[in-house]
């Protein structure tokens, strides 16, 4: 008898990490991926040490180390007069707290570690997902997938790994639009030897606005080579068809021109930005239906300000691996639709209360206590009965 076939709809960073958790476990995993070949695409990942733990497990932390930078700490200032009203260590210290550092790289540094991992004949490349007939109730009997180019495949269980557009939500629950937030995001990279006049450059920084949408957020890329710089402002709307487009940094500066001469330093470096259009929903009430679920933002799109929406994804696809290795990959239709649904549950609380947290943009603004993001540990974490 041969194991059940898991397909996992979107080659990103939770779907990749789900595929090595469950070919870990003894099961068939087929990814689709829409894209025709991966390329190096994106910008900044930062990932924090509940998230490197996660990696680690997975077996892919040591490759991720040859490139990342290590923040010393995470630092809060604020926007006009420059006070530091917290100061996190991180670096040897998280890695002694929390057992894991907090690395932060381009985010193709982290796909390509996680793409290495993953065999190439369980990657199904040029697949884009248009629908999906399941069985009734726990009842047996394959999955039926359509694609865009007309093809069809047959799984066992089905996780939509496709991010806030995601076919597979929408499948099980109808179409439902995001809600855009108010708030634009800049993003820029900076090499870090045009700012020697600007303190903390190892360190993950945070300048806290006049409100909750306006920040200025910097940290180190490429064993701190490279400056990543992240802001976000309030904006009435979005009228461009992409939520990316490319930004004017003279446009940037202007917005944050009552900042602190040292947020404003960073802004001046930038060459070239990307703006970007900001979109949530709120926290889904189920994720999951006899024999297909969701993870990542598929089913909990966040705000960037607590810096988990990788994070989850990544602890999403652990646990989920572990719900399917605890029933082994003899079970039948009926044990595994029972494993998605304990999943879910394992998650829901925990998702959602970040979800919540990184719209409210409060966390850490004045120290507090980041050990209930940062100890989550996704292996040793009870599951769901």
């Amino acid at each position: 008898m041969q194991a059940p076939l898991i397909g996992i709809n979107g080659a990103g960073i939770g779907g990749l990490a789900a595929a090595i958790g469950l070919l870990r476990a003894g099961f068939r995993v087929r990814v689709y991926e829409q894209a025709t070949q991966f390329a190096r695409v994106g910008a900044d990942i930062n990932l924090t040490p509940n998230a490197v733990r996660a990696l680690d497990g997975l077996g892919v932390g040591d490759a991720l180390r040859k490139s990342a930078a290590q923040p010393s700490h995470r630092i809060s200032r604020t926007w006009d007069t420059g006070e530091e009203t917290s100061r996190l260590e991180m670096a040897r210290t998280a890695q002694t707290k929390y057992g894991a550092p907090q690395l932060t790289m381009h985010r193709a540094d982290l796909l390509q570690a996680l793409e290495q991992a993953v065999p190439a004949a369980s990657i199904a490349l040029g697949k884009k997902l248009v629908s999906f007939e399941a069985p009734g109730h726990a009842q047996s009997g394959p999955i039926r997938l359509t694609f865009a180019d007309g093809t069809h495949d047959d799984v066992d269980v089905l996780i939509g790994a496709d991010g806030i557009h995601s076919v597979v939500r929408t499948g099980l629950f109808g179409p439902e639009s995001p809600e855009f937030t108010g708030v634009v995001a800049y993003r820029a990279v900076v090499p870090a030897d045009r700012l020697g006049g600007v303190p903390n450059l190892g360190a993950f920084t945070k300048w806290w606005g006049p409100t909750s949408s306006s920040q200025i957020v910097t940290f180190p890329l490429n064993l701190g080579r490279d400056i990543f710089v992240f802001a976000t402002t309030p904006q009435d709307s979005w009228t461009l068809e992409s939520w990316t487009a490319p930004g004017d940094v003279h446009e940037l500066r202007a917005m944050y021109a009552d900042y602190h001469p040292e947020a404003r330093a960073l802004l001046d470096a930038c060459d070239s930005v990307l703006k970007s259009a900001l979109y949530v929903r709120d926290p889904l009430p189920q994720w999951s239906r006899d024999r297909v679920s969701l993870l990542g933002d598929a089913s909990h799109p966040m705000m960037p300000f607590m810096a988990q929406g990788a994070g989850m994804a990544i602890e999403d696809a652990v646990v989920l691996s572990r719900h399917l290795a605890a029933v082994g990959p003899s079970a039948d239709a009926s044990t595994l639709a029972a494993a998605l649904a304990r999943y879910e549950v394992s998650r829901r609380e925990r998702t959602a209360r970040v979800q919540i947290g990184s719209r409210g943009n409060q966390w850490l603004k004045e120290g507090g206590n980041a050990d209930w993001v940062y100890e989550y540990d996704a292996w040793q974490v009870p599951l769901a009965a």
